[in-house]
């Protein structure tokens, strides 16, 4: 079987603690990590280990959570993906941090056409938004922002209409 490892960081100039801050926002009302023009991250309560959730059409409980420093989610959809996905703070000073996302997936061999062609590209923009989220947030500006591609406007307009509404939002707002 075929793995994915998918890793998209930032070194920002903030302390760890803030950083961490913004991954303990992560589906909140007050959510200053997930950009807006994504479906938004809903949990079925606030973060802690065992709480269910989701953004769009993709399922996942929360399985390791250190608050202000890691979260882990566990895949659980029908989606034929074996995996998880999280967010880290690594600690490079008392004023300086990098805030990583890690993508670690077994698709089915079904899906593996699907990451490839679909979900990479999505995957990708959605989580380099994040990041510049992140930097806004600590910072005040982005240095580099990411730009949506024709590619991902397509697959964004074909998701819309290919996905239903009710996938959108699995949850209710903590």
């Amino acid at each position: 079987m075929i793995a994915v490892l998918n890793i998209h960081e930032r070194t920002l100039p903030a302390a760890p603690e803030r950083v961490g801050d913004l991954i303990d926002s992560l589906g909140s009302d007050d959510d200053r990590l997930w950009p807006p023009d994504w479906p938004p991250v809903r949990f079925e309560a606030p973060l802690a280990v065992g709480v269910r959730g989701g953004h769009g059409p993709v399922r996942y409980q929360v399985s390791h959570y250190v608050p202000g420093q890691w979260v882990r989610f566990r895949f659980t959809g029908r989606g034929g993906f074996d995996g998880f996905h999280e967010f880290a703070v690594e600690s490079l000073g008392p004023n300086c941090a990098v805030l990583r996302n890690t993508l670690v997936l077994r698709p089915s061999a079904t899906r593996w056409l699907g990451w490839l062609l679909f979900f990479r590209v999505m995957h990708d923009t959605a989580f380099e938004q994040c990041l510049d989220r992140a930097e806004l947030a600590l910072t005040g500006r982005v240095a580099r922002p990411v730009r949506w591609g024709f590619y991902v406007r397509l697959l964004r307009r074909l998701s819309a209409w290919l996905v239903p509404r009710w996938l959108t939002s699995p949850y209710a707002s903590a």
